[in-house]
């Protein structure tokens, strides 16, 4: 009976974990794959859902965890969790005093230079639902986007009727600063606005056909 007992707790165990993918764990953290579409937390902006990365990953690795960062549902990426509150409070401070780095790799419109910096103050932009009851007379707050170009490729398909061909960069943007939507409201500021990053969040109107070819053509410059 007890290795049945065993058989059944291994199986819900495998069931949980393959819910959710630990890309690393120590007896201090926990790191996953937040796959985009998946809250963080449960949250009264989103009744509706019923999965939340926090209580995936505490019935993962059997313990409570706390969330060091946040991620939009929209967005995938490295979610990282403390197994305590001091770890988690700790590493909170390092990220309010930027002493944690964070990096993305996005697809943009044309050609971008080698490398850059976008240095242009974000007015507030309110959430109808989140920001209900926020201050809407914020100054403009400082905003500082680095970028890196990889790749570059040109596509045999006209996006607007001045072209027959459409360029993209694969780039890595390094942000200093954390401001609302900052990366894509950057790269739109400097005419490269972000067409698709590799978690498959989509700006903007584009043939899917076109976006499935962005995406394998920069998966395949990643292996380059």
């Amino acid at each position: 009976m007890d290795n049945e007992n065993m058989d059944i707790e291994s199986g819900t165990a495998n069931q949980i974990a393959s819910q959710i993918e630990i890309i690393y764990e120590d007896e201090f953290l926990v790191a996953i794959n937040k796959e985009a579409g998946l809250l963080v937390h449960r949250s009264w902006l989103d009744k509706g859902e019923t999965r939340f990365a926090m209580q995936l990953t505490r019935d993962a690795v059997g313990c409570h965890v706390f969330p060091v960062h946040r991620l939009d549902k929209p967005t995938s990426g490295v979610l990282l969790f403390a197994k305590s509150s001091a770890v988690a409070r700790s590493l909170g401070e390092a990220f309010t005093e930027h002493k944690v780095t964070k990096q993305y790799l996005a697809v943009v419109r044309g050609y971008m230079s080698e490398q850059g910096t976008v240095d242009y103050a974000l007015s507030f932009q309110p959430d109808a639902i989140a920001d209900k009851f926020a201050d809407l007379d914020k100054p403009a707050q400082e905003a500082v986007t680095h970028w890196q170009s990889l790749a570059q490729i040109e596509l045999p398909f006209a996006v607007s009727k001045k072209h027959n061909t459409s360029r993209y960069s694969l780039v890595r943007l390094t942000p200093e600063t954390g401001r609302k939507h900052q990366l894509r409201r950057h790269m739109r500021h400097v005419f490269h606005h972000i067409v698709v990053i590799p978690a498959m969040v989509i700006y903007g109107t584009h043939d899917f056909f076109v976006l499935t070819m962005i995406v394998r053509a920069c998966c395949c410059m990643l292996r380059l």
